[in-house]
């Protein structure tokens, strides 16, 4: 089964946005996994717009023997005052899977996927060491992406899907070109021996469909679209909710 991985990014900027500790990142994680999430995402980034490195550790301490942690950052990003950096923070809390992502301070998101005929040889070490600390290592990638042979080569363990263009084309009512794309890259992916993850602007309207046109996803990542449809459903129910689309796609239950 699919397992659903909610991302807390979200809370931790409203909480930033007046100062203080409310809302909690750490109650919103405890609120999901009590209703069914199987894991836990953060993206601390180093301009600290949303999480914090506390709060990662805040989250480890949480998560910890209870449901998968998933970190996601960029690992050449330097570190700077109050941020040190993305490798450090994965050494402290050893989260089951780091997801690397290559992402810069100036993206309001991440928006792309690693291109590998560029980075493979200064991800190569990088994964080397996550490894070492035995954690699972999964690389950001677009659909249709090139190169995925060298991830392999370098002992990741899973690429995760970048949705955003999947989401964008079932929004406008044509998604079938893009969950084509999606479907290749997952299973070429699978024959070289790589796990598939999904995620970026998923959400209750597209979920089935893209579990239904790219079959064995083996975690999705989502905050965004959750916890805005959380304002309106309650964060339980929502949660509850992705959890039934996913029991219902293939292989879900």
């Amino acid at each position: 089964m699919t397992l659903l991985s909610v991302n807390v990014n979200k809370v931790a900027v409203l909480r930033n946005s007046r100062g203080g500790r409310e809302p909690s990142v750490v109650a919103a994680a405890e609120a999901a996994i009590a209703a069914g999430a199987g894991g836990i995402t953060v993206h601390p980034r180093p301009d600290q717009r949303h999480i914090r490195p506390a709060d990662v550790h805040d989250l480890a301490a949480l998560v910890a023997g209870r449901v998968e942690y998933n970190l996601e950052g960029n690992p050449f990003a330097p570190p700077r005052p109050g941020y040190p950096g993305f490798l450090p923070l994965v050494e402290a809390v050893r989260p089951t899977q780091a997801t690397l992502v290559p992402d810069g301070d100036g993206q309001l998101t991440s928006d792309h996927g690693f291109d590998l005929a560029r980075d493979a040889e200064r991800l190569r070490p990088l994964v080397a060491q996550l490894k070492a600390w035995g954690v699972r290592v999964s690389l950001f990638m677009d659909a249709g992406a090139d190169g995925l042979a060298l991830a392999a080569g370098m002992g990741v363990d899973r690429i995760e899907l970048y949705t955003g263009p999947y989401a964008e084309a079932h929004a406008a009512g044509d998604a079938a070109a893009a969950i084509g794309r999606c479907a290749a890259t997952a299973r070429e992916a699978r024959a070289l021996g790589l796990g598939v993850n999904a995620g970026h602007d998923l959400s209750q309207a597209n979920l089935g469909d893209f579990l239904r046109g790219v079959p064995g996803v083996l975690e999705v990542s989502i905050g965004h679209a959750l916890f805005g449809e959380a304002l309106h459903q309650g964060l339980a129910t929502t949660v509850r909710a992705y959890r039934d689309i996913i029991a219902a796609a293939p292989g879900g239950a």
